[in-house]
């Protein structure tokens, strides 16, 4: 989250969608219209629930059973690699804690507009309150309102950008994200046992662990069909954790499943993990991130509070050579992790494209 372009950004005027929400626009900022081949089929945004996909559940307390800890492993082993995306039950986070994260995040969205510009996104960064990834005055927006700051090394922390208001936000932000930093220690060792690794590997590799939190915020739309929430993208983290909003009624998590976008239905006190690119490269593939975005709903307003976890900027990464051989050749070359950092921060969101940074091609 601390990287910064080295070049002048020009975004032109960005809408904030909650102030277009209280205006009801009758038609859609052009800017915010997507191109046909983008566009949400309307059936996935109006009726999420009659086509939502079963990704995978993962039982926490049935691993540390040692009756269930083959069963739960493979469990695990398989949700990675043939889906990207699981949801975990029973992960140890208080539900009090959760409520608490949610409610200050909603409390800070729903802050007049000018106490919430006092923490304004600057152009090409990725902290603060306002549009992420944007580059150019033509580039379409979503349908999103985000404030996102980084946690973890304190180094990355921008002081400024934490409110004042609510009260109670920066302590229960800090609370909220020592348990998810605890959540995303213990999946990576599981995840590594999955792999036949010890199960320390990753966290001795990732040295201090970068860790950013960002909230996100979906006004209803009166024309979702034309809208996203959030473009389509993988997660340049190690491991990416999904807080879904009780009071979002409304499916908004679709994953590309089979070349196919398929809302995903959350389950009630669970969270959403999925796998980052990091993870793709360290495993050579065999974990792969996947690809995924977020619709509007046309009467109801989404929140979702999201936690990405990554190495240290000093770290090198490339593939584990455990996990190289004659039948699985290194797909990926070795960088340095604040190199990709810089360039997936600077990039806008587009799918997979910014995996092809670490991508061996064959001559």
């Amino acid at each position: 989250m601390a990287p910064v372009p080295s070049f002048p950004v020009k975004v032109g005027h960005i809408d904030d969608v909650q102030e277009l929400k209280k205006i009801k626009p009758s038609s859609i900022p052009e800017r915010f219209v997507r191109d046909m081949i983008e566009r949400p089929k309307l059936a996935t945004v109006t009726t999420p629930s009659s086509c939502s996909l079963n990704i995978p559940v993962v039982d926490l307390s049935r691993i540390s059973n040692s009756q269930d800890f083959h069963n739960e492993i493979m469990k695990l082993s398989t949700s990675c690699e043939e889906w990207g995306f699981f949801q975990v039950i029973n992960h140890g986070i208080d539900l009090d804690l959760l409520e608490k994260m949610e409610k200050i995040a909603m409390e800070f969205f729903m802050l007049p507009l000018e106490e919430k510009q006092k923490y304004p996104m600057a152009p090409g960064t990725v902290q603060g309150y306002g549009q992420a990834f944007v580059f150019s005055e033509d580039q379409k927006l979503d349908w999103c309102n985000m404030f996102a700051l980084g946690v973890e090394p304190h180094f990355i922390r921008n002081p400024k950008l934490w409110p004042t208001k609510p009260l109670d936000f920066s302590e229960t932000v800090d609370i909220y994200s020592r348990e998810i930093r605890k959540l995303c220690k213990k999946l990576l060792k599981y995840i590594a046992m999955s792999l036949g690794l010890n199960d320390d590997i990753f966290e001795e590799m990732f040295g201090v662990a970068v860790q950013a939190v960002r909230m996100n915020y979906y006004p209803a739309c009166p024309r979702p069909d034309l809208v996203l929430g959030l473009s389509p993208h993988s997660d340049g983290s190690a491991l990416t954790v999904l807080q879904q909003g009780k009071c979002s009624s409304s499916v908004g998590l679709q994953i590309l499943k089979d070349n196919v976008w398929v809302p995903v239905q959350p389950i009630p006190n669970a969270l959403v993990i999925n796998i980052g690119d990091t993870i793709e490269v360290l495993t050579n593939g065999r974990y792969k991130s996947v690809e995924h975005r977020a619709v509007t709903h046309q009467e109801k307003d989404r929140l979702s509070i999201v936690t990405f976890y990554a190495p240290s900027y000093e770290i090198e990464l490339g593939p584990l050579e455990e996990l190289v051989d004659e039948n699985n050749p290194c797909k990926y070359k070795r960088y340095n992790h604040g190199e990709y950092s810089m360039h997936y921060v600077t990039n806008k969101l587009q799918g997979k494209k910014t995996l092809e940074f670490a991508k061996i091609y064959d001559k």
